[in-house]
């Protein structure tokens, strides 16, 4: 059967060979022979529905899917092109595991969420059911420790697994806005160390924010008892998700009453959704997700191609459907209500591409009229392949208790924009819906040299032009954004935007434009650049609540650990500020097990600390060349434009024999006094200090290098980090 297939050459990026190789191709496969393996894979379904399909038919449909893949107008999620024809053959990205308040309930979906991640899929969990912390449970005479005790289990386990390597473990936490402790869920990243395999995001309801708008409070409710046990200010709780957030980009927010208003199967709760916040999911439900590269349908002379859209959105719907009858499902609680309900999630990348090739600006009302046509067309389009093949295949077999009733339809749901940023590495395009993040950045060969990136299109506008030069290339080498550089006409500016360079409301209007006519959800990340403030990020929620979005993500530039993307070279990041001749601060004393410590924090001029002296005391030896070391580190690492936040982060709770002190002012050690020291030496009026003492270790959840090439040329995008050197993904 293989060799009936046209086996044509497909164009590929340098780039998207070495993902592939790296990821995704079997030994000795080359990329046609991957395509081919999954289109033929993925086509020996029509047998089910049709055993008397000649041979013939069943090539030609699997050469329409091989056309696509290879062509680089639609590519399924990493699973189905990793697995499809292999001996795993499990196809599915997105899972959602349900969690009830039991301890064998508890358990059981640990159990689960390990068999879902050692098949390479990403779960997600809602922990609104189990009882708040200090709960009396009644068969114990005990205590409950919580929902955030819990979630440090998922995340022990998923560290276990990782996915047998090819796919990092991902989960989703979430939790009610209502439940008791959502306090401790809100902060409970804010140490780097703890959840490094969750994305979270709080489950709002609309009651919740019209109690923001009207600055009143609102009722918390035990799950276990569903009785009201007490009030909080909605405004307050409110700036708590959006400090956090601003720190280090999570909480998310997914907006629960809007995603179960629009959820077509009647009579059911959603209560969670997948990793990145696109997908929301019944209990055991899972879903296969595909993305059309919309770029490849500019034509010539800068017209779309709705022909050749409406092609390959009916060839996609077909595949994807497809996928749900040649999958091997890890738990048959998923195979059941998965072939129950058939939904399917088909979406776009290529989106920021497709408007430089046609002239738009992204930040434009013509891009969000266009990316309203688009999505409808494409929503139309996927609703009449899905129609038709209800009339051969049936409807999905749930169709009676949906708004479906009635009519002929295969798939409960049909679209959902996903992160694609391992995809869009291969399809050699922008990811999602995404602006583009950087014109130009370095990327690492061979771990050693670092050489700049330029966006294709931009080089060939430029001589288009007539403004390509060698000096042109220099200015523009490892710079984000064109905007400050001289001799580049305007129209090119307004084209080639970056993420920095729009205001964040586009970010949420383009959002918005696309939600309307996507069944499931939409992944995007609001980037911000560093200065933002705490009111950006407000604006950025209470928008995406009034347009409709159905959860949104944000991300502060470098407010974790590792610069999300390198457009400078690494080695030029770290060069520490020269120290004036004259500098002022203040010392703060600290009681320690070893005497007491005086720490010096001397502040720039803007007001920023910029060095730390430790002297301790009478003492001697090792104490005190410690705390000199320590404090030698601290100021190089301040010196450096390392934030004081992640500083303090680092040396808090550090113990030693001798700890000292009670309660909030217990210290554990030289290095926890110095943490206090800084943190007491902030300014007291300052946003970060919260009335309500949520998270108070500033921009935390680092990502560190990339795990798999070590450049850290990290990409965060749709709620998903990615990294531009290899390909490797939190998620996808």
């Amino acid at each position: 059967m293989v060799d009936k297939l046209t086996i044509k050459r497909c164009e590929l990026t340098d780039n998207a060979l070495k993902v592939l190789q790296k990821r995704y191709l079997k030994k000795d496969e080359k990329p046609e022979e991957m395509f081919s393996r999954v289109a033929l894979n993925i086509a020996s379904a029509e047998k089910i529905y049709n055993p008397e399909i000649s041979d013939g038919e069943v090539i030609n449909i699997a050469q329409s899917f091989y056309d696509i893949m290879c062509e680089l107008k639609f590519l399924p999620n990493s699973p189905t092109l990793m697995n499809a024809g292999s001996e795993l053959q499990q196809l599915s990205a997105c899972f959602v595991i349900p969690v009830e308040d039991s301890v064998s309930s508890i358990f059981d979906a640990v159990k689960h969420a390990a068999l879902i991640h050692k098949s390479g899929g990403g779960t997600g969990f809602s922990f609104s059911k189990l009882r708040p912390k200090n709960s009396v449970v009644r068969t114990t005479g005990g205590v409950a420790s919580g929902p955030v005790s819990f979630m440090k289990v998922f995340n022990a386990a998923t560290e276990a697994i990782k996915q047998g390597g090819t796919r990092r473990g991902a989960n989703m936490g979430i939790l009610r806005v209502d439940h008791p402790d959502i306090l401790e869920f809100i902060s409970c990243k804010a140490n780097e160390k703890e959840l490094t395999n969750f994305n979270i995001s709080v489950a709002v309801t609309d009651g919740f924010m019209e109690a923001v708008k009207r600055e009143d409070e609102y009722n918390l409710i035990d799950p276990s008892t569903k009785k009201i046990t007490g009030k909080l200010s909605a405004p307050a709780v409110f700036n708590e998700i959006v400090k956090n957030a601003w720190f280090s980009g999570e909480p998310g927010i997914i907006f629960i009453d809007k995603i179960n208003k629009a959820h077509p199967i009647l009579n059911t709760e959603i209560e969670s959704t997948n990793p990145c916040g696109e997908q929301p999911l019944l209990p055991y439900e899972s879903c296969n997700l595909g993305s059309i590269n919309l770029s490849k349908f500019v034509k010539e002379g800068k017209e779309f191609d709705w022909a050749g859209l409406s092609t390959t959105i009916s060839t996609a719907v077909r595949f994807l459907d497809n996928v749900i009858d040649v999958n091997n499902y890890p738990l048959k609680e998923v195979e059941a209500i998965t072939k129950a309900n058939r939904k399917i999630g088909l979406g776009v990348m290529g989106w920021a591409d497709a408007l430089i090739k046609l002239g738009i600006p992204y930040h434009s009302e013509q891009a969000i009229d266009l990316a309203e046509k688009i999505g409808r067309f494409i929503s139309e389009e996927a609703r009449k392949a899905s129609g038709k093949l209800a009339e051969l295949r049936g409807s999905f077999p749930n169709i009676k208790n949906s708004k479906w009733a009635g009519q002929m339809m295969r798939n409960a749901t049909l679209t959902t924009i996903a992160p694609t940023g391992t995809l869009s590495i291969i399809a050699g395009c922008s990811s999602g819906i995404e602006p583009l993040f950087a014109v130009s950045y370095y990327r690492r060969i061979l771990d050693r040299d670092e050489l700049p990136e330029i966006h294709p299109f931009f080089l060939q506008s430029a001589k288009k032009f007539r403004i390509y030069s060698e000096e042109l290339i220099k200015k523009i080498a490892g710079c984000a954004s064109i905007q400050e550089i001289d001799g580049i006409p305007k129209e090119l500016k307004n084209i080639f935007v970056v993420a920095h360079d729009i205001k964040p409301e586009w970010h949420i209007r383009m959002q918005a434009a696309f939600q309307k006519y996507v069944d499931n959800a939409v992944s995007k990340t609001v980037n911000l650049p560093n200065d933002a403030t705490f009111d950006d990020v407000r604006k950025v929620f209470l928008l995406a609540y009034e347009l409709g979005c159905k959860g949104v993500t944000v991300y502060r530039d470098r407010s974790r650990e590792e610069q999300v993307l390198n457009v400078v070279p690494s080695e030029k990041l770290a060069l520490p500020k020269d120290r004036p001749d004259i500098i002022s601060g203040a010392t703060i004393r600290q009681k320690t097990g070893c005497g007491s410590l005086f720490v010096t924090v001397n502040k720039d001029d803007s007001a920023k600390p910029f060095e730390v002296f430790c002297i301790m005391g009478k003492s001697g030896g090792c104490a005190m060349s410690m705390a000199e070391a320590i404090g030698r580190l601290t100021s190089l690492a301040l010196r450096s434009g390392i934030p004081v936040e992640k500083v303090i982060d680092q040396l808090s709770g550090v113990m030693c024999h001798r700890p000292v002190g009670l309660g909030r002012e217990k210290i554990l050690s030289c290095a926890d006094a110095i943490a206090k020291a800084l943190r007491k030496n902030d300014n007291p009026k300052s946003e970060h200090n919260s009335a309500l003492k949520v998270n108070n270790k500033g921009p935390l959840n680092g990502l560190g290098a990339c795990p798999s090439c070590r450049s850290g040329y990290f990409v965060y995008e749709s709620g998903c980090a990615t990294c531009m050197n290899c390909g490797y993904s939190e998620c996808l």
